[in-house]
């Protein structure tokens, strides 16, 4: 089983560092450079390749096999990357970012995932049944690890290492991602493909799928549940670059310190819903703790904006905001590992030929949700103010906890 874990360690690790040079790296580096926070949160519209995987997972699962779908697009994102070297996405305090930067960046996207649905496809095919525990364990971590590496890791380097060494050295570990995929020996022993047809994408096919108990109500919760926390850590940490806080520190509490807590509150619900939890009383109970934390933010936001708040090593309130960075990833590992499960619970309920389907259908408007509210933060803080701002994220954060008392009898 190890011959099997290790190398899938290592290419879930590279299939995290896009997430994390998006979410940690590149929002810090554009905001350094001078783009307005809209500009900044509207680079998020180049997630749009992860919301159609649907339409080519079936040509990855049925063309060619896993493995070599796997190698091509890891060496695509090298390639990408190493196009992004020979740009800057800021130079001389320019207001947008340019076209060719954008162009790159949605590529790297559609690369990104194109191997997500290989690997996921070819650890399905590699694992046996009593393998897959430690192998989900190993890619959780593993994909979190890769967006540590690639969102504070960088970015602790950025006094040190320019714009076009950092994607050098992206492209230089794709590569060899690339070269793992394709000589590593438990990979190669993959049964053959087998020849299927495409499954149909019909209207017939979406009727059954909405017609699975329970899946319009959770379609809504997932669509809402995160629109509040998402827009609150998406301007959060700009907020506190704008008021002194170093690139190098931010990138750190903001992705190194983040991810360890987010893994944390994601084992401990884990945990939680593995004893004696149920899983409605559980959702409710951390969201209402996610709302608290939100509510603790928002108020030091308020504090931010006196004319004394001050951001000094060693003052109260520098502890206070990087201990609610962490806080609010905590309980945002809590609140994804309750909303997963409830989304497979939901998905259970389906026709054994359509579970698959099914919760893909869920996870991508899981992460519509997520990219809608990311996408228009800036625009949000820019056109109503910071207090107004939050004052929102913290209503639209309450939302899903009156929506649970909707929930129908099929998922409690």
């Amino acid at each position: 089983m190890r011959g099997k874990l290790l190398p899938l360690a290592g290419l879930y690790l590279v299939q995290g560092l896009p997430y994390g040079l998006q979410t940690g790296l590149l929002p810090v580096l554009l905001r350094a450079g001078g783009l307005s926070l809209t500009r900044v949160g509207l680079t998020k519209v180049l997630y749009a390749p992860w919301l159609f995987k649907l339409v080519w997972a079936p040509l990855v699962g049925t063309r060619g096999s896993p493995r070599a779908w796997l190698t091509l697009s890891t060496a695509a994102l090298g390639l990408v990357c190493g196009l992004l070297a020979a740009l800057h996405p800021a130079e001389g305090g320019q207001a947008e970012l340019p076209v060719a930067v954008a162009g790159l960046l949605l590529l790297l996207n559609l690369g990104a995932a194109v191997q997500d649905v290989a690997l996921d496809t070819l650890a399905m095919q590699l694992l046996e049944p009593a393998e897959l525990g430690p192998g989900n364990t190993v890619q959780v971590v593993a994909y979190k690890l890769g967006s540590v590496l690639a969102g504070g890791g960088l970015l602790a380097l950025v006094p040190s290492l320019s714009w076009p060494q950092l994607f050098l050295l992206l492209a230089a570990t794709y590569w060899l991602a690339a070269a793992l995929a394709w000589a590593t020996p438990a990979l190669q022993q993959l049964p053959p493909p087998r020849p299927s047809e495409l499954p149909p994408h019909t209207l017939h096919l979406l009727q059954d799928l909405l017609a699975v108990p329970g899946t319009l109500w959770t379609a809504g919760f997932v669509l809402t549940y995160k629109l509040g926390e998402q827009g609150a850590s998406s301007l959060f940490p700009l907020l506190l670059l704008d008021r002194g806080l170093s690139a190098p520190e931010l990138g750190l509490w903001n992705s190194v310190g983040a991810v360890a807590c987010s893994i944390a509150g994601s084992s401990l619900g884990g945990a939680l819903l593995s004893g004696r939890w149920k899983l409605p009383p559980l959702l409710r109970s951390v969201l209402q703790f996610r709302l608290g934390g939100l509510a603790y933010q928002t108020t030091l936001l308020f504090c931010l904006d006196t004319p004394r708040a001050r951001l000094d090593p060693g003052t109260v309130l520098r502890g206070a905001v990087l201990l609610s960075l962490c806080l609010q990833h905590f309980l945002g590992g809590l609140v994804t590992t309750a909303t997963f499960t409830l989304m497979m619970c939901c998905s259970q309920l389906a026709n054994s030929a359509l579970q698959a389907t099914h919760y893909s259908l869920l996870a991508t408007l899981e992460l519509l949700g997520k990219l809608l509210m990311g996408t228009l933060a800036g625009a949000l803080a820019d056109s109503l103010g910071l207090h107004l701002c939050f004052s929102l994220f913290l209503a639209l954060s309450a939302i899903p906890i009156l929506y649970l008392s909707l929930a129908p009898t099929a998922l409690a």
